[in-house]
């Protein structure tokens, strides 16, 4: 073998390893809600005096991420609305009733992204489509990357939050108590085990 075709060969598997590094790095995640690590909030203007503040209990999902590659992420979550708790059993009865979330009609709501563009400085904006309560609208997200490695258990792990809003109207949630309590602000904490 002359000295070209070394070098030749060397470059050559050089670019693969560097590529299957790369392809390494992508990896699929299952969020963390066995091990409560996670976590889907909300908040709402009660008339404009104080807030209203709650989560949903059951939920699940997945997402990718690949550092190398961040604009391939895609997540999606699906929310049991029954399990809505906001700390007060009859408010939680009124907001799964016909007036909000009508849960016997729509027992699921879910998120499935569109796009990710990440920012230089760790955050990113993750357009997705929401379906809530029959209606399907698409949302965007504020995110940052809080942190991803190793666990304690030998396995790996990534993290993000991100917030959102949406008007309940547009949902088709029509029950009106005034113009202060029209915006629902959502906040995500999602920690995802690779798999």
């Amino acid at each position: 073998m002359n000295m070209k075709t070394l070098i030749s060969s060397a470059i050559l598997m050089g670019t693969m390893a560097g590529t299957l590094a790369t392809t390494a790095q992508a990896a699929d995640y299952t969020i963390d809600t066995k091990g409560a690590h996670a976590s889907i909030n909300f908040r709402v203007s009660h008339l404009g005096y104080s807030w209203l503040e709650g989560r949903f209990n059951e939920f699940g999902g997945q997402f990718s991420y690949d550092e190398a590659n961040p604009s391939a992420a895609n997540v999606s979550v699906e929310i049991n609305t029954a399990s809505v708790d906001s700390n007060h059993a009859e408010r939680d009865k009124h907001i799964r009733s016909e007036d909000f979330l009508d849960v016997k009609t729509y027992p699921k709501a879910n998120f499935k992204s569109t796009s990710f563009t990440a920012n230089a400085d760790g955050t990113a904006v993750l357009n997705g489509d929401l379906t809530l309560h029959g209606v399907t609208k698409a949302v965007v997200l504020l995110v940052s990357k809080i942190g991803e490695g190793q666990d304690p258990w030998g396995g790996y792990r990534a993290g993000f939050t991100g917030t959102t809003e949406f008007k309940m109207k547009d949902f088709g949630i029509t029950k009106n108590l005034g113009p202060a309590s029209e915006t629902v602000y959502m906040e995500l904490h999602v920690e995802g085990i690779r798999q």
